[in-house]
């Protein structure tokens, strides 16, 4: 294994670590807050164990995703220090927010988790509003430094260096509002949908279970809502892929052809050699449709960019199919739950719809990894597309591989403890919340 190879893996590995941790602390806190507000509404028990309950959950994620975010900041300077050297001064405002976003989450989830009978009710509650508003613009922040990546702006490259700075129309960049709504509706549809399926499972046991029953119900309206805003999103930044890096938006169809109507590419396995993409379905004038909003339109094919230039089409192209595959699934499955919710409350209580959600449980982090896969591989060869190649940026230290083995096996360990924190934390349940005693 290269330096290259091992500082790409690395940062992979870190990056698919933390993103679950972002995208719960993202969301939960919005869950946890609205749960209060019923609690505040109704005065039903109910709703305030769920929020204690979810309350436990947010500040270990919290914890969590603190170390890692943290280890991903060290990397950025240890693994990429060319990237930094001209990055650093361009998308610096970015990062000093989300960093002051961070600290204004950790103190009102101080508050939050110690002023239970210490504060006004409403104040509680209103702690509880700064930490999901600052856990959402935490995401933004970061999201608007990676699509400063994908589409740089705010900066003159003159004789390999930037020049005439500006940091707020870097932050702002093209790319910055598709990725930001993309990445937000994510993340409450991949949390939604894991916290969902985590009730449902624990409702099988006893489905008359009051505490599950209404935890189930606040996850799954929001990740249905979401998840069905999702296509609109993703059409949204599909269009705006084409017009900024169409070199990514071939590789991800799978285009090696440029073509005037271009097929819509579903499954399938891409063949380099040949240029050809086997056992897929073609849907004619489909990408075109998408990409420009014309059925009949010119989409750039892969014959259009140097092979030096041209992203890993395999890759990319497999990991947008499952991203896609994965969203309509919960797309589909929030439009069944809305409809029940509608119709046929029954049905949300009977024992197939409890195992289909929580077979759901893992699908939106599936696809959450798999759309970082082809927003980074897809942006390949370049770090910074078109300015810088990935290649330039990485350190020259020597031994980068063995920081990759060390790297690993934090996060295998800090995985199991988060595995054994949340399973005792579920196992508890019935025994410190009167709603959740079993009938």
């Amino acid at each position: 294994m290269d330096d290259l190879m091992a500082a790409r893996l690395q940062m992979a590995l870190s990056l698919g670590f933390h993103i679950v941790f972002a995208c719960i602390g993202m969301t939960m806190p919005v869950l946890m807050a609205f749960s209060e507000w019923r609690w505040l509404r109704t005065g039903r028990q109910v709703y305030l164990d769920i929020t204690k309950a979810w309350s436990k959950g947010v500040a270990i994620f919290f914890a969590v995703g603190a170390v890692s975010g943290t280890v991903l900041s060290f990397e950025l300077g240890l693994l990429w220090p060319e990237f930094m050297r001209h990055a650093g001064s361009i998308i610096g405002m970015p990062f000093s927010w989300e960093g002051t976003a961070f600290f204004v989450e950790a103190i009102a989830l101080g508050v939050f988790l110690y002023g239970w009978n210490r504060l006004n009710k409403w104040v509680h509650w209103a702690s509880g509003i700064v930490v999901g508003i600052s856990g959402v613009l935490s995401g933004i922040f970061v999201v608007a430094a990676n699509s400063w990546m994908n589409s740089p702006a705010g900066f003159d490259w003159v004789d390999g260096k930037a020049v005439n700075i500006d940091p707020v129309k870097a932050m702002f960049n093209d790319a910055w509002l598709s990725q930001a709504i993309h990445m937000t509706l994510a993340a409450f549809v991949a949390t939604g949908f894991a916290v969902a399926g985590v009730h449902a499972f624990l409702l099988l046991k006893n489905r008359k279970n009051i505490f599950h029953q209404q935890a189930l119900k606040i996850a799954l309206l929001f990740a249905a809502v979401a998840a069905l805003l999702q296509p609109i999103s993703g059409d949204y930044s599909a269009k705006d892929v084409a017009k900024r890096q169409p070199a990514k938006l071939a590789a991800l169809e799978a285009l090696y052809k440029t073509s005037k109507p271009a097929a819509l590419v579903i499954g399938g396995i891409p063949n380099d050699k040949e240029e050809r993409v086997d056992y897929a379905i073609h849907i004619p004038g489909f990408l075109s449709f998408l990409a420009h909003g014309d059925f009949k339109a010119e989409v750039k094919g892969l014959d259009q960019f140097p092979k030096e230039d041209r992203p890993p089409v395999l890759i990319t192209h497999i990991a947008f199919q499952i991203m896609v595959g994965a969203g309509f699934l919960l797309a589909a499955c929030s439009i069944l739950y809305l409809l029940f919710s509608w119709r046929w409350r029954q049905v949300l209580l009977k024992k197939w719809w409890l195992y289909f959600i929580a077979s759901t449980t893992p699908l939106g982090f599936i696809a959450v990894e798999a759309g970082w896969t082809v927003t980074e591989v897809g942006r390949q060869p370049w770090i910074i597309y078109g300015v810088m190649r990935t290649k330039d940026a990485v350190s020259s230290m020597p031994g980068l591989q063995y920081s990759f083995y060390v790297i690993t096996t934090v996060y295998i360990l800090l995985s199991l403890v988060i595995f054994w924190l949340m399973r005792r934390q579920i196992k508890t349940i019935e025994q410190f919340y009167p709603s959740a005693k079993t009938v």
